[in-house]
């Protein structure tokens, strides 16, 4: 069986796309995915599967939330390994004045085009927070707080033409061991 970690974009945030994450665990077993877990209400779940395709895998979850729920989701699936290279490969772990409770880490669903990132980088610059690409995730700092920085989830979409989702370094640590862990 193969581990994954799916991140829902959009649900449970400011009463919109409202999933209990105890219907979204049903659903996923009813998909015929194993030992599924979910960490806090923002669409989070961590799973066990036979199927080995990421894509396939999502776009199966992204249907079946739709019938159930009656609205579409954006799941964007990693692998452990995958968690693990975004942890290990963070440019701010370790930088003298990062607070790790100021990092967070956006996923994209595909990599965005160099032209696209270029035109990210510049539409950026007058923002005081930092970020960087590396594939499909953006690793970023908001020294003042997620919810005041100019380099939110639509902005990277916006510029990037990539959907995306953002987490924080908290989460994703978690969500790491959660799909580590010694029963998977």
């Amino acid at each position: 069986m193969n581990s994954f970690v799916s991140l829902l974009r959009g649900v449970n945030v400011s009463g919109h796309n409202m999933i209990r994450m105890a219907e979204l665990k049903a659903l996923y077993e009813s998909l015929g995915l194993a030992d599924v877990s979910t960490y806090i209400q923002s669409g989070n779940v961590v799973f066990r599967a036979r199927r080995n395709n990421p894509g396939v895998l999502g776009s199966l979850i992204e249907r079946a939330i739709e019938e159930r729920f009656g609205f579409p989701v954006v799941v964007l699936l990693r692998r452990p390994a995958e968690l693990a290279r975004i942890i290990k490969n963070s440019p701010f772990i370790g930088r003298e004045k990062i607070d790790e409770q100021r990092l967070y880490v956006t996923f994209l669903k595909t990599r965005p085009s160099a032209l696209a990132v270029g035109a990210a980088k510049e539409a950026a610059a007058k923002s005081p927070d930092q970020y960087e690409i590396a594939g499909s995730e953006i690793y970023l700092h908001c020294p003042h707080g997620y919810g005041k920085t100019l380099l939110s989830n639509t902005f990277f979409e916006k510029q990037l033409k990539v959907m995306a989702t953002t987490r924080n370094w908290r989460t994703v640590m978690t969500l790491h061991a959660m799909a580590s862990g010694a029963n998977r």
